[in-house]
């Protein structure tokens, strides 16, 4: 089924200020990358510019398999969804580049990374382990929600 097809059950597309709202409140995602067998997906969390780019932290190393996809990529996906109820849900697929983001750029971005969350073993492991910057701008967006008042909860079909 498409998504306009859905809409018969309540399911709507997000607009691009709806989506851009979304984004700026969540702060964990699902990245997908490449590769000649499966994608690699990775959950991550991010940091939105309100426009146009994502920002991520990687902890790397001679080894770091998401660093070397990242390089080797030419486009990305990235997933943030909020799954609350089977009644309330929203979910937003972004595709678009990777890049890192040279040094001498970073501390520019310090407004952009205030939003940046980051579990706490990943953020002890980033003050003693290598990290690198990188921008996921954004090329195609689409969300899609569903918030509907649960059956049997909506006042207007009490019978009193």
């Amino acid at each position: 089924m498409t998504i306009d097809e859905f809409e018969t059950y309540g399911v709507e597309r997000m607009d691009g200020e709806a989506i851009g709202s979304f984004l700026t409140a969540q702060r964990v995602g699902v990245l997908g990358l490449p590769t000649d067998r499966l994608p690699y997906m990775i959950p991550i969390s991010y940091a939105f510019d309100g426009e146009s780019n994502l920002y991520f932290s990687y902890l790397v190393g001679e080894t770091s398999q998401k660093a070397i996809l990242t390089e080797e990529t030419a486009v990305a996906s990235f997933l943030v969804f909020d799954a609350r109820s089977e009644y309330m849900w929203r979910s937003v697929a972004l595709e678009g580049t990777l890049s890192p983001v040279p040094q001498e750029d970073v501390d520019s971005l310090v407004d952009s990374m205030e939003g940046l969350w980051r579990p706490d073993a990943l953020e002890r492991a980033s003050e003693v382990e290598d990290s690198q910057l990188y921008r996921f701008e954004i090329q195609n967006r689409t969300g899609v929600k569903h918030l509907v008042t649960p059956p049997g909860m909506d006042p207007e079909e009490s019978d009193g």
